[in-house]
């Protein structure tokens, strides 16, 4: 196999050459709108993809049923659009979605057969292997069989630092054409990922109008508020997440973290309290390096406060364990609540208001704060800012606990780190991939629109995986900013307001005193991490460690949330004893706080 390898790849072709070859192997010009349909098995599900394509522009709807998730996604030439399983549809300008469009209408297209190769940049990579940039898109591989010219693999970096590999295979003739009857689909080149299309149907008809490619009207009629067009209800912020009661099919309250980065989910523990039976075997991605595996399952009814949402396909999965919150969460409500709702959180009063969008008039725009304009990046609010006056892409995370984090592709393409020399790294965030480590900082001003904030703690994030290594966004803000402010959330218009508050906790904008992260154990804390010389490390504590009391307070007086509020909170260089057990022997640590950030 090797050997025959080897022996192609000495005969590698030019690209012009593979290009010709291509064209002559898949047919002449293609005109009018060809639709494909396949049978599709992957990750637990079965179910059907449907792909119209308009041949001469590529402009495309792709239509996915997989078990009970059912979604879309489409590009007529100028915008691309996605509809989510609850069949709300948005339209994609934020991140790189163009670009990710525009790739996946060049390919569709066959432009890259034509002879001005659709206006692309293409460079040899060998063996077969191209380097494709189509004019407003984003660089992707293509690999071509040298032999017969014809696709055999294509791969690309997606939004969220995702990597996609399609490959092509089984090819005939089908319509006159020549197409591959089966592709297979791979994400981060994890096997467990693997999704599999086998062409069921292959139909060419006349070409349609642009607007049949355009995204649809949402209208959805699966929720419903009380009769005053609104319900409030209180939370906790624990942690700096904001966590609600939430009653699923009538059932007990249970806690909810709200966050506007993920979607409706339910844990694996509400999942057998209710006695629902998930099917799938998804992976998922989101802060931290490593994927988490989610299914679906059917819900009657989701009431928070009030605010109802009915007939639902929710995730299961297990994003935050215990032992990260210091509780056992019941699931999210996520970018279905705010696609129906208009959403108010007051991080002042502790309240979140969900509003009719039809009652939520000039008046109430008015006295909702300063507002600004947000782009979609999937089901993520996008805001333009800027960071000590450097241009930034926002995303709005509520689920995020930080007070922004910025991604790795922007840390190094504007030299961050050289900028803020006085950082410290550590964990700072835990999310769906597990702890996400970053080199944290105190920059002089971050802007929102026309809002300000000044001396924001920054992670400077050095991550190879999840959604901190994404091009797509720059930064990520989270509630330990947002908590400044009454949010407002108005997703129908693409709207954001901020209306700064008078006062906000104590620890607004403070960082671990001690240089620790540390998760809920049965006994007390364990120490996950440490900064290096931070005050905690130069103590004597170490990884693994299991605090049992900070100064004066036993762990059992304190939640999780409150142990990690007080330790940014401690007064500055007045010595701190740590009680702690390693091995099974209690000892007691000095610690001797400080600003390991400067104001």
């Amino acid at each position: 196999m090797f050997l025959l390898a080897a022996a192609i790849c000495a005969a590698d072709v030019s690209p012009d050459r593979l290009l010709a070859m291509h064209r002559s192997a898949i047919g002449t010009d293609r005109t009018g709108t060809l639709t494909a349909r396949y049978a599709y098995s992957g990750q637990g599900l079965t179910g059907a993809v449907t792909v119209t394509t308009d041949q001469r522009t590529g402009m495309f709807v792709t239509d996915t049923i997989a078990g009970p998730s059912h979604s879309a996604m489409g590009y007529d030439g100028k915008t691309p659009w996605m509809a989510d399983t609850s069949g709300y549809h948005s339209a994609q300008t934020g991140g790189d979605k163009r670009a990710l469009a525009i790739n996946e209408a060049y390919r569709r297209a066959e432009l890259w057969a034509r002879p001005d190769r659709g206006g692309a940049a293409i460079e040899a990579l060998g063996c077969g292997k191209l380097q494709v940039t189509p004019r407003g898109g984003k660089p992707f591989e293509a690999t071509f069989d040298p032999r017969t010219g014809l696709l055999s693999e294509v791969r690309e970096r997606q939004s969220y630092g995702v990597s996609s590999t399609l490959r092509y295979a089984d090819y005939r003739r089908r319509a006159g054409m020549m197409v591959a009857t089966r592709i297979e689909m791979l994400t981060n080149d994890d096997p467990s990922s693997a999704e599999t299309l086998r062409l069921s149907g292959l139909t060419l008809g006349a070409a349609r109008a642009p607007a049949r490619y355009a995204m649809p009207a949402s209208n959805p009629a699966d929720f419903s508020l009380p009769l005053s067009g609104r319900a409030t209800l209180p939370f906790r912020l624990l942690n700096n997440h904001i966590v609600v009661d939430v009653r699923i099919d009538g059932k007990d309250p249970l806690p909810f973290l709200v966050d506007t980065g993920g979607h409706d989910i339910l844990t694996p523990a509400t999942i057998r309290t209710l006695g629902l039976r998930p099917i799938g075997a998804t992976p998922s991605f989101g802060a931290g390096e490593r994927a988490n595996t989610s299914g679906y399952v059917r819900v009657a009814r989701i009431d928070a406060g009030g605010a109802v949402l009915t007939d639902q396909t929710v995730i299961t999965l297990d994003f935050s364990p215990p032992a990260v919150e210091g509780l056992t969460l019941g699931g999210m409500l996520g970018v279905e609540f705010f696609e129906r709702f208009v959403v108010r959180i007051d991080y002042g009063a502790k309240t979140i208001t969900f509003i009719d969008p039809h009652r939520f008039d000039a008046r109430e725009r008015a006295s909702a704060g300063t507002g600004m304009p947000f782009d979609f990046f999937e089901h993520m609010p996008q805001v333009a800012g800027t960071i000590d006056g450097r241009p930034a892409r926002f995303d709005i995370d509520t689920g995020s606990r930080s007070d922004v984090t910025f991604t790795r592709p922007f840390v190094e393409k504007a030299g961050l780190r050289a900028a803020y020399p006085d950082g410290v790294t550590i964990t700072d965030g835990w999310g769906v991939g597990g702890p996400a480590r970053s080199y944290v900082v105190r920059p002089r001003s971050l802007a929102l629109g026309g809002v300000t904030v000044n001396g924001p703690i920054a992670g400077l994030s050095a991550a190879k995986a999840g959604s901190f290594a994404d091009e797509g966004a720059d930064g990520n803000i989270g509630s330990g900013l947002l908590k400044r402010f009454v949010v407002t959330f108005d997703y129908p218009h693409r709207r954001l307001y901020l209306q700064r508050l008078g006062r906000f906790d104590a620890d607004t904008g403070r960082f671990d005193r001690t240089g620790m992260w540390i998760n809920q154990q049965e006994s007390g804390f364990e120490i996950m991490d440490l900064a290096d010389n931070g005050p905690a490390a130069a103590a004597g504590l170490k990884k693994g460690d299991v605090v049992l009391a900070i100064g004066e307070r036993d762990v059992a007086s304190l939640s999780l949330s409150d142990a990690r509020s007080m330790l940014k909170t401690v007064a500055v260089s007045r010595p701190l004893p740590i009680s702690y057990r390693r091995d099974g022997k209690v000892s007691v640590a000095i610690v001797t706080p400080r600003d390991l950030i400067p104001d």
